[in-house]
Parts: C-alpha cells; sequence; structure tokens
C-alpha cells in the first residue's frame, strides 16, 4: 500500500491563504474603493495572517519531537511577523487610522513579494463579509 497524503496539512494552508491575502492586496490597491469594502479587505488580511500565525507552532511540532530545535526556531522567527503586522492592523483599522494602515500593507507586501496568484485563480472575493467576522 503506497503513502497517505493528506491535501489539507497546514502548509498547504498557510499558502492558499497567502496567495488570498496577496489577492486582497492587490484588489485593495489598484482602485479606490469605499471605505466599507477597504475595511472588508484589511479586516479579511488581519483575520488570515492570524491564521498563518496559527499553523507555526503545528508545522514546527514534528521538528520538536525529533529535536531540530534550531529549525523549529528559526521557522517561527522567518513567520513572527504575521502575528505582529496583524496585531498593527487590527489596532489601526480599528482607530480608523488609515495612513498607518497603508504603511503596515505595505510591509506586509514585502514580505509576501514572492507569493503568486493565478490571474486564472477560482477565489472570487474572500474578503466579503470579513469587517463583520473581526468587529
Amino acid at each position: 500500500m503506497g503513502r497517505i497524503i493528506n491535501p489539507d496539512n497546514v502548509g498547504s494552508l498557510r499558502n492558499r491563504v497567502s496567495k488570498a491575502v496577496v489577492l486582497a492586496l492587490n484588489e485593495y490597491s489598484e482602485k479606490s474603493y469605499p471605505r466599507g469594502e477597504a475595511r472588508d479587505m484589511l479586516a479579511f488580511v488581519i483575520l488570515s495572517l492570524e491564521a498563518i500565525s496559527n499553523t507555526i507552532d503545528q508545522s514546527v511540532l514534528a521538528w520538536e519531537k525529533r529535536g531540530y530545535w534550531v529549525k523549529a526556531d528559526r521557522f517561527r522567527l522567518e513567520w513572527l511577523w504575521a502575528k505582529q503586522l496583524a496585531e498593527s492592523l487590527r489596532k489601526a483599522l480599528l482607530q480608523d487610522d488609515w495612513a498607518s494602515a497603508e504603511k503596515i500593507v505595505y510591509q506586509i507586501r514585502q514580505k509576501l513579494i514572492d507569493v503568486q496568484v493565478s490571474p486564472r485563480h477560482r477565489m472570487g472575493k474572500p474578503w466579503v463579509g470579513a469587517w463583520q467576522k473581526l468587529r
């Protein structure tokens, strides 16, 4: 019998969510949206970064079991930005500080600069209703 591969592991989830964040940021920056849709997009980015941050410990668990402490710590440090920028963006968005939000969006774009989204993606608009979930 062959190996059983789980397609829903945390690495795949992190990749899908990263692509959705890039899609939301591309839509956010390409057009000037009214505040309502911009809030939805940024709230989606916040929730997505928090979801990415929650997958990190699950990813390093196997390495820690085998004693690869340095590898686990490097991976944690590599993704530490997700939680920090999500918290900063949440604070800026809830205070309607759009200038700070723009700076944070730029930082997130720099972190996800290598993530490519296909022009024929089937994600739709995953950010619709995210503002209500955030509050």
